[in-house]
């Protein structure tokens, strides 16, 4: 299956001047800066703006699905429960509606994260300075999309095996520090045992 038989495909909203913060109404917006390096998205680091025009078609929600199409990286995150109110899509970020009785947002954006659908991205990537995947190349990618079941089994494992993850580089984390601390209280001991006494005047 084509993603766009799975899915409605769409160009984020394109700011046409620099976006001002403001804390005063408006609303909230998410752009490329606003993804982590794993491609996580948290709805309390959005910066709320406000926009003069009628912004309804670039509002994304939980069950929606953000491509990145510009930079060295063109995955995609599924927005989950913790967003509760919408917030404007930016370009280059591309919405992804899913077609929920025919693939679920996690296992999409699974899916478009795996190493077939990036090596199809590769392939169709413009530009040499700033790499942009186009929308035809988004709607050209060919999906296996098992039973929704099925999907949603593949989408809890996956989501499982990367808190794993996360979890054992903070592990590891901690590990080193506490390493480098007790190494390092060891040598300040050391020194303070091993130096040479001042000779008494």
């Amino acid at each position: 299956m084509r993603l766009r038989d799975a899915c409605s495909i769409q160009i984020g909203y394109t700011a046409r001047s620099r976006f001002e913060p403001t804390t005063d109404g408006g609303v909230l917006t998410i752009q490329l800066r606003d993804f982590s390096v794993g491609g996580d998205i948290n709805p309390d680091r959005l910066t709320r703006v406000r926009l003069d025009e009628r912004v309804d078609r670039y509002l994304v929600a939980a069950g929606d699905v953000l491509f990145r199409s510009r930079g060295d990286r063109n995955t995609a995150t599924a927005l989950d429960a913790r967003f509760v109110e919408p917030a404007v899509a930016v370009l280059p970020l591309m919405v992804l509606r899913p077609t929920r009785a025919i693939i679920l947002p996690e296992y999409l954006a699974w899916t478009i994260n795996q190493p077939d659908a990036q090596r199809h991205f590769d392939l169709a990537a413009r530009g040499t300075n700033l790499r942009m995947v186009p929308k035809a190349s988004l709607d050209d990618l060919r999906l296996d999309v098992p039973d929704l079941e099925t999907q949603k089994r593949i989408a809890v494992v996956a989501a499982l095996a990367e808190r794993e993850e996360t979890l054992m580089r903070l592990l590891a984390t901690a590990k080193k520090d506490l390493t480098n601390r007790l190494l390092a209280e060891r040598a300040k001991r050391t020194w303070r045992a091993t130096k040479p006494k001042r000779p008494r005047a």
